[in-house]
């Protein structure tokens, strides 16, 4: 214990000294995972974990370790999951976190001038689980030590505190510095005062990809299988051109049989309009009108099994020469074709910046296929609704190219930049941050 509190005491920061101190209570015990947590706004917050584990607050193992803390806190007492033999306690929290790897768990209270400020949680995995003799050491030596760790918390100061002690200092050293120094000082200010004053053009950086200004996609006219594919995405195509082709076989013998079935109401027709049986003439008839429709039918079928280009164009997207005697159902996407000469753009703005975006905005971008070509273009619309993909939030402005360049196709993406209006040079490096301190302390009542 005396070496605990020496290490303790050796390290620079709370958080160092709170990460060492659950290390060290994990060799003791025999604990696979001790974290110290400290209450925080009325719940706890893990602030250090055993054997080097970084802490982030989005997991949600460090919830569910926050949860058992906040149970043992809540009931004033130490918890053991699975019980063994102590007064009865509440234990949902330690049984949720447990039925992550198995094992058992324990939770002390951290006390300090007689009011709970934290916890600390041991975790067995296994089959070993904490008996009554572990928890009577992990509280008497939690007991002895958890003040030197709470005495380390509190003698770190807020970083506004050490930003008014650095100020006070620098101005009292300037006062007492000669020419030279005040000059610098002078020069500095004036700088200071220009990145805040002095309004400097600003642009907006965007993910960018290009589009074809129309994207027809072509689906498979009926239930069937691939027969033939003669093209692959990135093929420039012609109009009337054969892309693909579904399986006809069962088409043409059920067109050879809907014609044998004709042929033979063509003939029964013909022995009943030799007899005059009026009767068996319209009835021969109408069977011949529905052969005849079927054979159409079936015709149009056949004719729709070839997969044909709309237009002049290019394949964005459908490799089906892989798919060779694939079935396909009615509707299912086969290609998407793309005119080779009529293009669109899409920038991704972030939301943080969709303030300062305007339809006719000017902007240049460069792909990455071609970084050394700049093509210039302009806003033509922004979608009023925003996009979330890939844990980015995101409106979609929709740009048209001034020129174009030989090389360039759909699907291809780079980065965009926008004209916006000018601001500072402070507030070009600080906006964000800026915007995000005013939506928090709002959240939080503190900004009107």
């Amino acid at each position: 214990m005396i070496e605990m509190q020496s290490s303790m005491l050796s390290h620079a920061s709370f958080e160092a000294a709170a990460a060492d101190f659950a290390t060290r209570l994990a060799v003791m015990f025999r604990a696979s995972r001790v974290s110290i947590g400290i209450l925080n706004r009325g719940a706890s917050r893990v602030m250090a974990v055993s054997h080097g584990v970084t802490v982030d607050f989005r997991q949600e193992l460090m919830a569910l370790i926050a949860a058992a803390m906040d149970e043992a806190i809540d009931q004033a007492a130490s918890i053991v999951y699975p019980d063994v033999g102590t007064q009865p306690r509440i234990v949902i929290a330690h049984a949720a976190l447990i039925s992550r790897h198995g094992g058992s768990a324990v939770s002390v209270p951290l006390v300090e001038n007689g009011r709970m400020v934290g916890a600390v949680t041991l975790e067995r995995h296994g089959q070993e689980h904490f008996i009554a003799d572990d928890v009577a050491g992990c509280v008497q030596v939690l007991q002895t030590l958890s003040p030197v760790l709470l005495l380390k918390r509190s003698s770190e100061r807020s970083l506004a505190a050490h930003a008014a002690g650095a100020l006070a200092g620098a101005r009292r050293g300037l006062w007492a510095a000669g020419p030279a120094r005040k000059m610098a000082a002078a020069l500095g200010a004036a700088s200071l005062l220009a990145a805040v004053a002095v309004p400097l053009p600003y642009r907006i950086n965007a993910p960018v990809r290009l589009e074809g200004a129309v994207q027809l996609a072509l689906t498979a006219p009926d239930d069937g299988y691939i027969q033939q594919v003669a093209v692959r995405p990135g093929d420039p195509v012609k109009a009337g051109q054969t892309l693909a082709q579904l399986a006809q076989q069962d088409l043409q013998l059920e067109r050879s049989k809907a014609e044998s079935e004709l042929a033979q109401y063509e003939s029964s027709y013909g022995m009943a309009l030799a007899q005059a049986d009026r009767s068996m003439l319209v009835s021969y008839q109408a069977k011949a009108s529905g052969a005849r429709s079927r054979i159409d039918l079936i015709s149009r079928q056949i004719e729709r099994a070839q997969i044909v280009a709309p237009f002049d164009g290019v394949v964005i997207s459908g490799d089906l020469s892989q798919s060779l005697g694939a079935p396909v159902q009615k509707g299912n996407p086969l290609l998407v074709v793309a005119p080779h000469d009529s293009y669109r753009l899409i920038v991704e703005v972030d939301e943080r910046d969709i303030a300062d975006l305007s339809a006719g905005a000017a902007g240049r971008m460069r792909l990455t296929a071609l970084p050394d070509q700049s093509l210039s273009f302009a806003v033509e619309r922004i979608a009023p609704v925003a996009v979330s993909r890939d844990g980015r939030h995101f409106f979609e402005a929709e740009g048209r190219l001034d020129s174009g360049a030989a090389a360039i196709r759909p699907g291809l993406e780079g980065i965009a930049r926008i004209d916006a209006p000018a601001r500072s040079l402070a507030s070009m490096l600080g906006h964000r941050v800026h915007a995000w301190l005013r939506l928090s302390l709002w959240s939080l009542g503190w900004w009107s």
